[in-house]
């Protein structure tokens, strides 16, 4: 196939979105999705959708949406199956590179299954698909996600989330805020630990926030071990008290919070893109992975990047004498980023923002 050639000469009456999971890469998957909504209102779509994902988009209109539990083994292969069972698709986007999503696409029944280009499809993902969106190199995951609608023959790109929260979710936000209105959240943990920064940097930005423009600080996150003790760290370190809510909030409160605040702070994690999503600036902390291809889609000026040093450093070579995508794991690596790295954008996107 030809790096220009269209797969799909008509609009098609249905179609089949597989993509599964992260939080992170189900908010990159919606600018996709609403460039195929607009273009095509007619076409039904399904979205076979991670259980605890679900959560980011449910409410979304002119969508079926098939849950994947992947917690329930293979029970939740067999309720796909039974989903699926009457259902025929004209075309697939098979849009995970994962033997567990690559499973779920052989239930699939679609005579076009589209696929990462041979080059980028990890994990055999390009055996399970008959056609390929065209091989681009060192793109941010959502320009690489707009392959599929440009191999479709769709030329514009929405960068829409839409992502619909309730008045209940609003007000219950609200409730766990007890009231304050002008504060900033630290979403402190990746769900990879070498992607996380240190807690006592975060207190002292937290400390920082406080004393110089007299926001309040929002810790963020979920219910894991590692996050709790991040928050409960931070804490013992601040002059001032932020206020705790990791663990404490389902998936649309949290959105419905984000949305309000005045900036997020973050490594590289669901979270930060949940903020792109609502429209709120972050200040992505990047060293072990590369800010060109994974930060906050909107937010590049905001980044902190010392991923160049740490590549420097762990390979003894330049950014681009490394494959793109490349890791550093070593704890080392984010401990490069200063706190006057953190506090010159801080104060920067204040006087942008004020």
């Amino acid at each position: 196939m030809m790096a220009n050639e269209h797969i799909v000469k008509t609009p098609p009456q249905s179609l089949c979105i597989l993509r599964l999971s992260a939080l992170g890469d189900i908010t990159h998957t919606l600018p996709i999705f609403h460039t195929i909504r607009k273009t095509w209102p007619e076409t039904k779509i399904t979205w076979i959708i991670g259980k605890t994902e679900y959560e980011i988009v449910k409410g979304l209109k002119d969508v079926e949406f098939i849950i994947f539990n992947k917690k329930a083994g293979f029970s939740a292969y067999k309720n796909i199956r039974k989903r699926l069972k009457h259902k025929r698709f004209d075309v697939l986007l098979h849009m995970q590179m994962s033997l567990r999503a690559s499973l779920i696409s052989l239930l699939v029944k679609a005579s076009t299954k589209i696929g990462f280009d041979r080059a980028r499809a990890k994990d055999g993902q390009w055996l399970f698909t008959n056609k390929k969106i065209a091989a681009k190199n060192n793109q941010h995951v959502i320009d690489s996600f707009f392959g599929f609608t440009e191999v479709l023959g769709i030329k514009e790109k929405i960068y829409h989330w839409d992502i619909p929260v309730s008045e209940e979710d609003k007000l219950s936000s609200k409730k766990l805020l007890s009231n304050i209105s002008k504060y900033i959240i630290i979403s402190p943990c990746s769900s990879k630990d070498y992607r996380n920064w240190n807690s006592q940097g975060y207190a002292a930005i937290a400390d920082y926030i406080k004393e110089k423009y007299d926001y309040d600080v929002i810790l963020t996150g979920g219910n894991s071990t590692i996050e709790k003790q991040y928050a409960k760290e931070i804490m013992q370190q601040c002059s001032s008290v932020p206020v705790n809510l990791i663990g404490k909030t389902k998936i649309k409160e949290l959105l419905s919070i984000i949305q309000n605040a005045a900036f997020m702070i973050s490594p590289d994690s669901g979270p930060a893109h949940m903020a792109t999503a609502m429209d709120t600036p972050v200040i992505g902390l990047y060293a072990s992975t590369n800010p060109d291809r994974a930060r906050p889609y909107l937010s590049a000026e905001w980044s902190v990047n010392r991923y160049a040093d740490a590549i420097q450093k762990k390979y003894n070579k330049t950014v681009e004498k490394v494959a793109w995508g490349s890791r550093v794991r070593d704890e080392w690596a984010m401990n490069l980023i200063t706190v006057d790295d953190v506090k010159k954008k801080i104060d920067n996107l204040f006087l942008m923002t004020s």
